[in-house]
């Protein structure tokens, strides 16, 4: 089997992925690289799904990339918005060009002694093999799995008469006109497929376990539209992207700083979107403080007006199981339902779940530490893109694709072949690399990688900070270990990478 070789490859196609390859293109000229996707589109996750109503959950001047103007009407887009966002950007720049479909990377090991990767894959519907060599592997896969959402144990789904779905799968063929609907699960994707639903639906229930905070926000920014009669699409959009990183940096910040006033105020607004459709007990009120779950977005807010007309409603309460007509909940109450929907969270997964060797060690990213949240300790010449939680993905992507071409042109102007993080020695504390106290992030947190305490391995949550760090902070910062081609990367006696 031939294996062929570029600078960079990128795993993933998505939004990170092609922001990635523009930021090679355009800041390393004659890099050479490869964007290798498992899908059969380029999209990543907003080709994935397609459940009714799915849109972007931050403004597309933040989630959209700095250097390609949003010109779209709505700043909180639909699905397909994003999508044709994506592909467009990687058409007018070229980047479609170095795209491989139907490439499904499965393992990738280092070799200090060629200083290189091989990358492994399989091609096609009958996963031919194939193999890349690379300087620099860079994943843009997301943390999310696209095999397959959580699934919940659901009792008695054999003696259902209607149709269970999963939003991460939903059937083309699955007419939901003038059914009832039960949707379980009270997150991001919930809060979205509610209002769509109901537009068709016989009525829709929301079943949720415990209530989530859900904040109201206009499509349109008014001020956007202002300043489109008068200034060019590039303008308005880093206008748009200041102000609107500054607001949501700062709103997350008070809200974190005084939790109690922040909580009363959200609540506060839903009861007013409600206007007495349904009581805040128990249905909205959190029983933990704002953003230790990530807030849920109502666009327009459609979620609570189809509350307000009574399309829908929200039950609250455990699910004892499938019953032939719909849900049992463990209060006795019986939900109807023809269609069960569980939105009940998708699986994360570590560096998509490719499996990597270091000079023939496994590594298991549950056992390293995250550096300047993208790079694993002890790992060479390697970046995994993870972008904010609290706030527009693209953001940290983008300054994270910008620093992998910091670190290349680092090692090219020094005559190094490689760079990897290491611990150095001292008792480092560790806590779970994402911030959230979420269903999904505590099933995957043991698998994940960890951050520490202290900078580089504590992963900040603010864009001002992580932009002058990342471009502009020392690559040489004691923390990372060059070598040339041919020095083990393993670290030296004393010194352990892993935690």
């Amino acid at each position: 089997m031939t294996v062929r070789h570029v600078d960079v490859v990128i795993v993933g196609a998505g939004l990170s992925g092609i922001g990635a390859a523009y930021r090679l293109q355009t800041r390393r000229p004659g890099t050479s690289f490869l964007v290798l996707e498992a899908r059969d589109a380029l999209g990543g996750t907003w080709d994935l799904f397609r459940y009714p109503g799915v849109r972007s959950d931050s403004d597309m001047f933040t989630l959209g990339y700095p250097f390609r103007p949003w010109t779209g009407e709505r700043s909180i887009a639909d699905g397909a918005g994003v999508l044709d966002y994506i592909r467009r950007t990687a058409v007018d720049a070229g980047l479609d060009r170095h795209v491989r479909l139907h490439h499904r990377v499965l393992r990738a090991s280092w070799s200090s002694a060629h200083a290189r990767w091989t990358v492994e894959a399989e091609v096609g519907p009958q996963r031919q093999p194939a193999s890349w060599s690379c300087r620099f592997l860079y994943l843009c896969s997301g943390y999310f799995s696209y095999t397959g959402g959580h699934e919940i144990d659901l009792p008695g789904r054999e003696t259902f008469r209607g149709r269970v779905v999963h939003p991460q799968d939903w059937p083309e063929d699955l007419d939901h006109a003038d059914r009832r609907i039960a949707v379980i699960g009270s997150g991001a994707t919930a809060i979205t497929l509610v209002p769509a639903l109901a537009e068709r639906a016989a009525h829709v229930t929301m079943v949720q376990r415990s209530p989530t905070y859900v904040v109201a926000q206009p499509t349109r920014d008014r001020m956007v539209a202002a300043l489109r009669a008068v200034l060019p699409a590039a303008a308005v959009h880093r206008t748009a992207r200041v102000k609107n990183v500054a607001v949501t940096t700062l709103a997350y910040h008070l809200m974190r700083r005084w939790p109690a006033r922040a909580a009363a105020l959200l609540r506060a607004g839903v009861a007013r979107e409600l206007a007495g459709a349904l009581p805040l007990d128990p249905h909205f009120r959190p029983r933990y403080a704002p953003w230790d779950e990530r807030l849920c977005l109502s666009a327009d807010g459609d979620f609570f007006r189809a509350i307000r007309q009574r399309r829908a409603t929200v039950v609250t309460g455990e699910v004892a199981a499938l019953v032939p007509d719909g849900l049992r909940m463990a209060s006795g109450e019986t939900v109807p339902a023809d269609i069960v929907v569980t939105a009940t969270g998708l699986r994360m997964v570590a560096v998509g779940e490719i499996a990597l060797d270091v000079d023939g060690t496994p590594v298991d990213p549950g056992r390293t530490l995250m550096y300047k949240g993208m790079m694993l300790s002890g790992v060479p010449n390697l970046a995994w893109c993870v972008g904010y939680a609290n706030a527009s993905w693209t953001l940290r992507a983008d300054l994270t694709s910008q620093y992998v071409c910091r670190l290349i042109a680092h090692l090219d102007r020094r005559g190094l072949a490689w760079a990897a993080p290491h611990v150095d020695g001292r008792a480092e504390a560790v806590r779970p690399l994402v911030g959230l106290t979420s269903g999904y992030v505590r099933r995957a947190a043991a698998s994940l990688p960890k951050q520490g305490e202290r900078p580089p391995w504590r992963v900040r949550r603010n864009y001002p900070s992580d932009l002058v760090a990342l471009r502009y902070g020392r690559i040489a910062d004691g923390a990372m270990r060059f070598g040339v081609r041919g020095t083990p990367v393993r670290p030296r006696s004393g010194e352990e990478s892993l935690v």
